[in-house]
């Protein structure tokens, strides 16, 4: 009899080796998973919109910041000296104009006055035509008559020609009133970009800003870290793909916080494997060919926490296959 026992129990450990090699295996294909993996965060690069000197610097490296608070400051003197130039010119622009336009109005006030008198030099006219014509009246009583219908008739078309011009002018300086106000608009605005601000909360990066620096326009200058959206960039095996769908939950565990666990969920599946976007490319027509299984981006976004994140973290990830797709999976990521 004890002749059996060790050969029972050889075959009971490799069973049990062979159930849990099993195990092992079919474990990692219902929960794939993957150590190739890092936090990511919006990194939004800040920059002055216009350029000059730095008078304050309101933050310092690796602060915390809400969207809107004050960042830096540029020296607004040649920006209010500019918008004061501006308001000067709206000013005596629209002062012009409104002379224009109480010069339209007497125009077209002697127009109807002209057309009122012409009105009644064409009226005496005609009476003197038909007295003329009965004998009831002198040729030279129709020649007055005449003259005073053509003086009336002289004079109407002058207001006209007045009122026209008066018009165009008007029209000339109303178009200088607009240019001048969008001008006064561009020295606000730029007087209102010295004072920048941050555009989201968030955490400052890569910082050496100092007062008394001269920034140009557009040039970035340091980072700010978005604290509000976070997610992870993964990079699975090809093998793993099929089993793999957006909207499945995702486990996260995070190197630098390494009691804690962060859940998400698989957001979008990338379409290129890392190798086809590098700088130098795999060279798989050459005779020493190796086959190698390709890693694929799989971009995760994690629920919201309070956890202290960092982008670039080493990160390792744990997907649901077992679980059904959140269909509602696009709407938690806003």
């Amino acid at each position: 009899m004890k002749k059996y026992i060790k050969p029972v129990l050889a075959g009971t450990v490799l069973l049990l080796i062979g159930a849990g090699l099993w195990g092992y295996w079919k474990y990692g294909e219902l929960y794939p998973s993957t150590e190739d993996a890092y936090l990511k965060s919006n990194v939004i690069p800040i920059m002055a919109q216009t350029t000059g000197r730095v008078t304050r610097v309101a933050v310092t490296e690796n602060q915390h910041v809400s969207a809107g608070d004050l960042l830096f400051e540029i020296d607004p003197t040649l920006y209010k000296d500019a918008v004061t130039q501006a308001e000067a010119q709206v000013a005596a622009d629209k002062q012009a104009v409104d002379s224009y336009l109480r010069k339209v109005d007497a125009a077209a006030a002697g127009v109807t006055s002209a057309l009122s008198a012409k009105d009644t030099a064409d009226a005496q006219l005609e009476r003197v035509k038909k007295l003329n014509g009965n004998g009831h009246a002198s040729q030279a009583t129709l020649d007055d008559a005449l003259s005073a219908a053509a003086r009336a008739s002289a004079a109407l078309d002058s207001a006209k020609a007045e009122l026209l011009a008066a018009r165009a002018a008007m029209e000339g300086n109303n178009d200088a009133l607009v240019a001048a106000k969008a001008q006064l608009s561009t020295t606000q605005t730029n007087l209102e970009r010295t004072k920048v601000t941050a555009p989201v909360s968030g955490w400052i990066s890569n910082f050496a800003l100092r007062e008394g620096s001269i920034v140009t326009a557009y040039a970035p200058l340091f980072a700010l870290v978005e604290d509000g959206d976070w997610w992870i960039d993964a990079n699975f095996k090809e093998t793993d793909l099929p089993r793999i769908q957006t909207g499945l939950p995702v486990s996260v565990s995070v190197d630098m916080l390494p009691d804690v666990t962060l859940n998400g969920y698989v957001a979008s599946i990338g379409h290129g494997s890392g190798s086809t976007f590098s700088l130098l490319p795999a060279e798989n027509a050459s005779g020493n060919w190796v086959k190698v299984t390709q890693r694929f981006p799989v971009r995760i976004h994690l629920d919201p926490t309070d956890q202290p994140l960092r982008v670039g973290a080493s990160s390792s990830v744990r997907i649901d296959t077992t679980a059904q797709p959140d269909p509602d999976f696009a709407k938690r990521a806003e």
